[in-house]
This record gives C-alpha cells, sequence and structure tokens, in this order.
C-alpha cells in the first residue's frame, strides 16, 4: 500500500500547488470595430483561456482613441493601418504591425452611369475620412493616371462616414467613397460598388488585396513578449476561423455587428470573410511598399511624415 499512499500524496501536492497564471495582455479596441466580434467568440468559446491569457479590454469610441492609449502605455495592442505604423517608425517610435484584414471601401452608389473614376466627372462625390484619406488618395493617384483630375473634375464633399451614407441614401450627393463597413451598409440598402477600392490597388501595383488593418504593438513590447504574442495571434485566428465557418459562433458575434435584418448580417460576414489575408508577410510587406510610395507621391510629407519608402521593420517579424 505504500507505493499507492505516495503517489496520492504527490497528487495532493500537486493539486495544492496556485495555478500558472495567465499571461496578462492589455487590448484598446474600437467598440464598433471587427475585433470586437472576434472578442465575442473569443468569451464564449474560452479560447483565452486556453490560450493562457489574461486579457484586458477597452472598448473605445474612435482608431485615435486607440493610438492615444498605445503611446501613453495604457494598451499593450491596438488594431490601426500599416500607414500610420510607418509614419511613427519614420518619426523614431519603434511600432510593429501584425496584418489582420485587407477590408478596405468602395465607391458607392444608386447611378448606373458611374461604373469607372471617369464617370465622375461633373458629379458631386462624398469622401469619408477627410482629405488625406488613403482611400481617397489612393483614387485620386488612380484617376491621375487616367487623365482624371478627380479634384477639378468633380464636385468632392468631405465628412464623418456615416453622414455621407445618409446623404448618399437621400440622393444629395451622386457617389460616395466609403469604408468597407459602411459600403457594405449601403450595398445592402441597394449601393452598388461601382469602384472597389482593392481593384484599385492592384491597378496602382499590387499584386493581390493588400493588408489594410492590423495588431499593432511596441516591437520592445514584441522584444519582451514574444510568446505572448504568438499565442495571442494563434487565438484570434481560431475565433476567425470560428466566424467563418461556425454559424453557432457567427450567432455569438451578430449582436456586436450593426446590421438589424439577417440579409445584411450575411452580407457583414461575407465581406469579413473576403477580407482575410492571403499571401505571405513578404507578399503583403511589397504590396504595402507599393502603395507607400503612391502615397507619398500623393499626400506628401503631411501623409506619410519624412518617410520616403516603407520603414524597415514596420511589418513584424516574429523571431525564431
Amino acid at each position: 500500500m505504500r507505493p499507492v499512499f505516495l503517489a496520492l500524496v504527490a497528487l495532493a501536492a500537486l493539486l495544492a500547488q496556485p495555478a500558472h497564471a495567465a499571461d496578462p495582455l492589455r487590448l484598446a479596441l474600437q467598440a464598433t470595430g471587427t475585433t470586437v466580434w472576434e472578442m465575442a467568440v473569443v468569451s464564449a468559446y474560452g479560447l483565452d483561456k486556453e490560450a493562457g491569457l489574461d486579457l484586458k479590454i477597452t472598448e473605445l469610441a474612435s482608431p485615435e482613441a486607440g493610438k492615444i492609449a498605445l503611446m501613453g502605455g495604457s494598451a499593450d495592442v491596438i488594431v490601426s493601418d500599416w500607414l500610420w505604423v510607418a509614419r511613427e517608425r519614420a518619426g523614431g517610435h519603434g511600432l510593429a504591425f501584425s496584418p489582420v484584414s485587407t477590408g478596405i471601401g468602395a465607391v458607392m452608389t444608386k447611378d448606373l452611369a458611374i461604373k469607372s473614376v471617369k464617370d465622375l466627372a461633373g458629379k458631386k462625390l462624398g469622401v469619408a475620412g477627410g482629405p488625406l484619406d488613403k482611400s481617397w488618395l489612393l483614387l485620386k493617384a488612380h484617376a491621375l493616371r487616367q487623365g482624371v483630375d478627380l479634384e477639378k473634375a468633380a464636385s468632392i464633399v468631405y465628412g464623418a462616414p456615416p453622414l455621407l451614407a445618409e446623404k448618399a441614401a437621400q440622393g444629395e450627393i451622386d457617389a460616395v467613397l466609403e469604408f468597407w463597413n459602411f459600403a457594405t451598409d449601403l450595398e445592402a440598402r441597394g449601393f452598388r460598388r461601382a469602384i472597389d477600392m482593392a481593384q484599385v490597388e492592384r491597378a496602382l501595383g499590387a499584386t493581390s488585396d493588400p493588408v489594410v488593418t492590423g495588431y499593432v504593438f511596441d516591437e520592445k513590447f514584441a522584444t519582451a513578449h514574444g510568446q505572448t504574442l504568438a499565442r495571442f495571434f494563434a487565438m484570434m485566428k481560431k475565433a476567425k476561423t470560428l466566424i467563418a465557418t461556425n454559424d453557432e459562433a457567427w450567432a455569438k458575434a451578430a449582436p456586436r455587428v450593426p446590421a438589424k435584418d439577417k440579409a445584411t448580417l450575411d452580407l457583414y460576414r461575407k465581406r469579413y470573410v473576403e477580407a482575410f489575408p492571403k499571401g505571405s508577410l513578404a507578399e503583403q510587406e511589397a504590396d504595402a511598399a507599393k502603395l507607400f510610395a503612391v502615397l507619398a507621391a500623393t499626400g506628401g510629407e503631411a501623409l506619410v511624415g519624412s518617410a520616403k519608402s516603407l520603414p524597415p521593420g514596420t511589418f513584424y517579424k516574429a523571431a525564431p
């Protein structure tokens, strides 16, 4: 009986030991972003516990608030675009970017005569995000290559995405360049994607659908917590796959989606899945570098800062 007794004592001692604490990770996320959809699935399926992570999530009203949180040291990871990361690196801030989505907007309209940038001449075009929005600058560059100066040929109206969407719905503007989620909402309301910005990106030199947004963090944090980040990335990939393939998981995410009916929800899910990054990290970085050159030439220092090309290290490469 002594071996059995010793085994029981050893088991009791093992069970009495405190569990290994999960690694903390502070996330600052836009409340209307797709990452909160994924977090609903993470929570529902316990993926954070499975990954050994203790997530501290703060939901914020805007992307700018997330940038402030990261730069101020109150967040470890946010979701933003590689253009901002490149600008910050050029300014001496060691941020890094890991791809999440290729989701980008489109020129939306109900005018059947608008099929290309040339057809925007003489039209009233709404532009979400302002004169330095990267989609607008890419569209302008694409139009210039076809001999159309949109700022002269069209009547441009800048504004907030929801306001411009309503103006388009009310017929006050002929077309609107919208972010992907507002474009999806307009699509569900009978608008069509006259000019898809993913096609514009390819026309400007990209080989595939370029990455737009990703996880952003300080490279010093990545050096010190590489394994934590690796488990976070794997966890989020699992959540994304569940949303794409599992209707039960999608039902967990759906309450966070700004849509009221099933048809619109289905369209959001379709566009979300279409935006999963493709190709290798090297290919994604190469496409970003090509578009950065276009943006630098079009937007100048006001957009990209002092950088003339995509700064090395913008795209995060985990240590072996």
